[in-house]
């Protein structure tokens, strides 16, 4: 490992990443250096890791250099792998921009959670095609100290249970996982969105993210938001032939969820690369012991 490595740092609507580029995939992340990366106090800080590397370097993404150059290798912030960040990849997508990888326009950007087709307007926004989302059948509740609720089943390439509330507050301080059951729904835990609506078609929410807590915003967690709201309000593109879009507030800002008749959902909103420096490779290599 080099004595110095290359970070940046960046967010969309406030959920907040520490970029890593690594195109060689040639530095080790472990699951405590990327804790070390993300703490806040003692680190550089972020809700998760956006490991940069190039799909042909990376064993879980080799098969899909054929459709997308690069590999979003993610991380939450407690150093576990997730599935999909729908933030994260508009952050990643921004980082290639500016690394001057890609040019604005569509291109394509490999997860865990599959290929996705980005697009960058010229006035900064970011849409991300997430793919469709998955309704497991059976009933889920979510509860915060005495209250209950009946949540939505959503997978959006990773689990989101979505719960209806009167008041965000509801959701109480979201430090730790929210209880839910039953337990086999979610056998490797789930994020949780609590929902209030403001308006045809618009609605705010407050998310716990499996492995990271409370964030300022979740884009995965969105999309279910807004398929659940559309399913509750009964909507159904795929039945209407009639685009469907909400307006999701998240405390970080506002993202657009558009699903589509042919079951793709799109999410578009700001990302933003707030600064850029050097890590020391030998208090990484202390902090991750």
């Amino acid at each position: 490992m080099s004595t110095r490595i290359a970070f940046l740092k960046g967010h969309g609507t406030e959920n907040d990443f520490v970029i890593v580029p690594d195109p060689e995939n040639a530095i080790d992340l472990s699951p405590a250096a990327v804790a070390a990366l993300c703490d806040r106090r003692a680190g550089i800080g972020g809700d998760g890791v956006l490991h940069v590397v190039r799909s042909a370097a990376h064993p879980e993404a080799r098969e899909l250099a054929a459709d997308a150059e690069w590999f979003m290798d993610y991380r939450n912030g407690d150093g576990s792998v997730a599935e999909m960040c729908g933030n994260g990849v508009r952050v990643f997508a921004r980082y290639l921009l500016h690394a001057g990888h890609v040019t604005e326009g569509d291109f394509t950007v490999a997860t865990r959670g599959g290929v996705k087709r980005v697009h960058i307007d010229k006035d900064g926004d970011v849409t991300v095609g997430m793919g469709g989302a998955r309704l497991p059948e059976g009933e889920v509740t979510v509860s915060v100290g005495a209250h209950s609720w009946p949540a939505r089943n959503v997978n959006m390439g990773n689990p989101h249970a979505v719960a209806f509330v009167d008041d965000l507050a509801q959701a109480g301080d979201l430090l730790s996982p929210p209880p839910f059951s039953p337990a086999s729904a979610y056998p490797d835990g789930v994020n949780v969105e609590f929902v209030v609506d403001r308006g045809p078609r618009h609605v705010a929410m407050r998310v716990h993210e499996r492995g990271s807590g409370e964030t300022r915003s979740c884009g995965t967690g969105a999309c279910a938001v807004a398929v659940a709201a559309a399913r509750r309000d009964g909507v159904d593109p795929a039945v209407t032939g009639t685009p469907a879009t909400y307006t999701v507030d998240v405390p970080g800002g506002t993202l657009v969820i558009t699903e589509r008749s042919d079951g793709e959902i799109e999410m578009t909103g700001p990302a933003v690369i707030v600064a850029e420096g050097e890590i020391d490779a030998k208090w990484l290599e202390t902090a991750a012991r």
